[in-house]
């Protein structure tokens, strides 16, 4: 017996969406997490419970939500991953003299200088 109570939330598939799911699920090409998401769309279209699901898929209930919202917003589309709010790129630094652009500046030993802040046992008193 299925736990968990109904929600008005149901997914139906077509042939196509199920068969792309489905084969997304034996692909080991694709990224783990759209694997995953194809299988929660999956066993919400067999008509399993949101909490059932949540704890077969390893997700929060919250997660699987969202991704049959966005299922039922955008189709199969909609299960992959957007633009995340990463690293965003800045204007490239102008290289210096020698093609340097200011990272790791430190030199050949000969332009080393005596006090200088890298590390060595030279400066902790061994020959």
């Amino acid at each position: 017996m299925a736990r968990g109570r109904k929600t008005a939330l149901t997914i139906s598939l077509t042939v196509d969406q199920r068969q792309t799911l489905r084969a997304w699920q034996r692909s080991t090409t694709i990224p783990m997490g759209l694997a995953r998401r194809g299988r929660i769309i999956l066993l919400l279209a067999d008509g399993m419970p949101f909490t059932q699901i949540a704890e077969t898929v390893g997700i929060g209930r919250r997660f699987v939500y969202k991704w049959a919202r966005r299922f039922l917003a955008e189709g199969v589309a909609g299960l992959a991953d957007k633009p995340g709010r990463g690293h965003l790129p800045g204007p490239r630094r102008q290289a210096g003299p020698g093609g340097r652009t200011g990272r790791a500046q430190a030199g050949p030993k000969a332009d080393r200088r005596e006090g200088s802040s890298l590390w060595g046992l030279h400066g902790l008193g061994h020959p």
